[in-house]
């Protein structure tokens, strides 16, 4: 810790050593407790509260590991008693499964209410769902029940889910998660749980804002947010949460009052697969040994790996925090097993321009249907010297695309904050997105033409001609669907296995891709939108459109004189 300034302490919750520490199994929070005598009086009362869903129900004292009590002490050594705030007043927890994530909960939120001073205080664990607020509440009441002496301190009112402290009135409340139940709330703490599965749901942001607005006038308040890694891509609020902790972590954004304490595997690991190997299983699991059981872990990986790739994810995703790029489905493309290999993407095509300073000829693909689709454009370049192929996506969505489609909303917000979906107010907003999109390539002397299904919409056609793009100056082509897909799907795929077909990793494109279903037929393999449903694939199929382009090996029609700027006219 830093050296006091104006009697305050100086400190950073940013943590840049972090992925020697867990190698190390040292501590992941980077200083010590901000006040040591608070810290010290909450992790008396913590650890006196016993577990009693272990053998013997020792205390937590026994029982909790030292990351455990390093966790609690910087909550609450966080808090100064001079001036009444707590100096960090947001926690990220982010630890795999059976690591007694439900009972470090409830017992930081018991001593949190013993502690309390505010008369008729209101302390609330946010659970997603009636079952896991079941799970949350049910360690809290044992607690209460083993100790005589919380039992007369604390009234446990199991049908409401409910702990009232007998002398200050304050309250634990355990509640599974809506808007109703949240709103009007003025909470002094919040602990949610399973941040995962508010990342689903459409509007969660929001009412987590309104849950925790009480905070503004409770400047001893706090907000814990525990989860395990999601079963699918990260989306919605957790995703957010997720990427800011990380850019805490590393220090890449200082914020002092937002502490990041991520069990999760360094990169270098994970690119070198050493997480699947048993002997590294205690970087994300810090309770190996204790609540989890080392050979539950190998036997349940063996399982996964028998069962296929999409149990094995769910594992690695659920007991080693393996964050998923896509979430594959037993019919899926057979393209998407190497689509995020990372030979196959290149973050820096997230950029548009720096793919076409790269390239000699690009080739387009547009694809969208009805009001309550996504309208899909996709670009494919072929690199000067390797003749890789260099892809890139975007999408544009009308409002009413967003109210049909609840399921994809919380996609829909995060594509939107990645800048690779535009969301018009009206039309021909999208239209004119793709021309401007068109223009910009073809002003480069890169445009080899724009793939457009047979089927597709005539309002891009007539805009097309503005700018000279027609299907007489050989520039525009109707692209047949269906099964006369099927070679340039092949050739996707197994560009993707030799890894020379790259990408920019875009949530969009990720999304479109993990999407798709495979359509057997007698001789061909079929990628189709009425197979995938409500799950949209359009900027794929954009992006195929423009395979089949780039499969015609277009001639490059910029001058090599241009690329080495002898050229001025």
């Amino acid at each position: 810790m830093a050296a006091p300034f104006d009697g305050e302490p100086v400190w950073s919750t940013a943590c840049p050593d972090w992925e020697r520490r867990i190698l190390a199994r040292e501590s992941l929070i980077p200083f010590a407790p901000l006040f040591p005598d608070e810290a010290r009086a909450a992790l008396d009362v913590f650890d006196a509260l016993r577990v009693v869903d272990a053998p013997g129900s020792p205390t937590m004292a026994e029982a909790a590991r030292p990351w455990v009590k390093d966790f609690v002490a910087s909550i609450f050594g966080a808090y100064d008693p001079v001036s009444g705030r707590r100096l960090i007043n947001e926690f990220f927890l982010l630890i795999s499964k059976k690591n007694g994530k439900s009972t470090t909960a409830a017992g930081i939120m018991l001593t949190a209410l013993v502690l309390n001073w505010r008369e008729s205080a209101e302390f609330i664990i946010l659970a997603p769902t009636i079952e896991i607020a079941k799970n949350s509440f049910d360690p809290v009441r044992d607690m209460i029940r083993k100790d005589p002496e919380l039992s007369d301190l604390l009234l446990v009112q199991e049908h409401t889910r409910t702990v009232t402290h007998r002398l200050t009135n304050a309250t634990l409340k355990v509640v599974a998660a809506d808007n109703d139940t949240v709103g009007g709330k003025k909470a002094v703490g919040i602990l949610v749980d399973e941040l995962w599965i508010f990342g689903k749901r459409d509007g969660a942001e929001n009412m987590l804002r309104e849950a925790t607005g009480g905070l503004a006038s409770r400047p001893e308040g706090f907000v814990i947010y525990l989860t395990t890694q999601s079963d699918e891509p990260p989306r919605g609020v957790f995703r957010s949460k997720l990427l800011y902790a990380r850019g805490v972590r590393d220090g890449r954004i200082e914020d002092p009052k937002f502490l990041p304490v991520l069990y999760e595997f360094p990169a270098e690991m994970l690119k070198a697969e050493k997480h699947k190997d048993p002997a590294y299983f205690y970087v994300t699991n810090p309770n190996l040994g204790t609540s989890v059981d080392e050979e539950f872990l190998l036997r349940g990986f063996q399982q996964a790996q028998e069962d296929g790739e999409e149990s094995v994810r769910g594992f690695l995703a659920k007991h080693l925090n393996i964050e998923i790029g896509l979430a594959l489905r037993s019919d899926r493309w057979a393209g998407a097993d190497y689509w995020l290999r990372s030979q196959n993407v290149d973050r820096r095509l997230s950029v548009l321009r720096l793919l076409l300073e790269r390239c000699d000829v690009v080739t387009c693909g547009a694809d969208g249907g009805g009001a309550d689709d996504l309208f899909g454009f996709a670009a494919i370049g072929r690199e000067k010297v390797t003749r890789r192929w260099l892809a890139w996506a975007h999408a544009w969505a009308h409002p009413v695309a967003l109210a049909r489609r609840k399921a994809n909303a919380t996609w829909y917000e995060g594509f939107v904050k990645d800048q690779d979906l535009t969301v018009i107010t009206d039309y021909p907003q999208d239209i004119d997105g793709v021309v401007a999109l068109v223009e910009k390539i073809k002003q480069e002397g890169l445009f080899g033409g724009i793939g457009l299904d047979v089927l597709g919409i005539g309002a891009l056609v007539d805009a097309l001609a503005d700018i000279e793009v027609t299907e007489e100056n050989g520039l525009v082509h109707g692209i047949p669907q269906g099964y006369k897909l099927s070679g340039t799907i092949k050739t996707v795929e197994r560009k993707l296995i030799d890894g020379s077909f790259v990408h920019a990793g875009q949530g969009l494109l990720n999304w479109a891709v993990a999407n798709a279903k495979v359509e057997p037929t007698r001789n061909a393999f079929l990628i189709t939108k009425q197979a995938s449903g409500v799950a949209k694939i359009d900027p794929l199929m954009a992006l195929l459109d423009a395979a089949v382009l780039m499969e015609r090996n277009p001639r490059a029609t910029r001058s090599v004189y241009e690329d080495r700027g002898l050229r001025r006219f």
